[in-house]
């Protein structure tokens, strides 16, 4: 692997996967999107530490940024292409019951859990290609095991679950689309992590899933593209 493009990464998993490749890794890009990069303190002395790391500033909802994210990452790699990308950003509504659901919630999730990395893989698939140490290029659809309708036991969360099980119909397709261009493309549980998504209760740290993250990404074969993984290489029902 000797580049990745990685969206939402102010905080969170993004923030952790561009620390740990950026320090374990011999990337010739890192590129790192978020919304304000100004605010974005960390990111930037990551960056000003190392020179493969490339802030980029995209709201993976507005179409105008995409275009032009794409058009940035390709004018840095070339004919090179990219590797890997990873659609990371997010949102997650509060846990609620039908009666609570609100419209907008829906809205919002929908908007940027699935939407959102529909159109960011339709506009930088073209610029994918496996390297040496790949077995394709490969796209990654940050999911969740709440996204799994076989394991919905205890119900609610209808904007983050139903956001997160349309991402993974989606992936399901990138994968027959894509096939043909040497793409594989997953969806990903990360884990349960202690984010200002997961909360303090979550059993798991950033930095102990993103080590394995990594690992499976590097693993990845064709034979497993359009399926549903966990951070840890298990398959997941739908």
């Amino acid at each position: 692997m000797n580049s990745v493009l990685i969206t939402g990464c102010n905080r969170g998993i993004g923030f952790g996967l561009v620390k740990y490749l950026s320090e374990n890794r011999d990337l010739k890009f890192i590129f790192a999107t978020c919304r304000n990069p100004d605010q974005a303190q960390e990111l930037q002395e990551i960056s000003n530490k190392h020179s493969n790391v490339k802030i980029l500033k995209a709201d993976t909802t507005n179409d105008t940024d995409i275009k032009n994210l794409a058009s940035e990452v390709k004018s840095h790699i070339g004919s090179d292409g990219l590797n890997v990308l990873i659609n990371n950003a997010g949102v997650s509504s509060k846990y609620c019951r039908l009666g609570m659901v609100k419209r907008s919630d829906l809205e919002e999730n929908l908007k940027v859990n699935t939407i959102a990395p529909i159109l960011v893989s339709k506009a930088i698939a073209p610029l994918i290609k496996k390297s040496d140490s790949l077995a394709g290029g490969i796209i990654i659809n940050v999911s969740s095991i709440m996204a799994s309708i076989q394991q919905n036991t205890t119900g609610g969360f209808y904007p983050y679950r139903t956001s997160k099980a349309a991402l993974n119909a989606a992936t399901k397709s990138m994968s027959c689309d894509l096939k043909d261009n040497n793409i594989i493309v997953v969806s990903l549980h990360p884990g349960w992590l202690k984010t200002s998504m997961g909360g303090p209760q979550a059993p798991l740290s950033v930095d102990e899933a993103v080590p394995d993250i990594i690992k499976f990404i590097e693993t990845l074969t064709p034979d497993k593209s359009g399926s549903f993984y966990s951070y840890d290489g298990k398959e997941l029902p739908w």
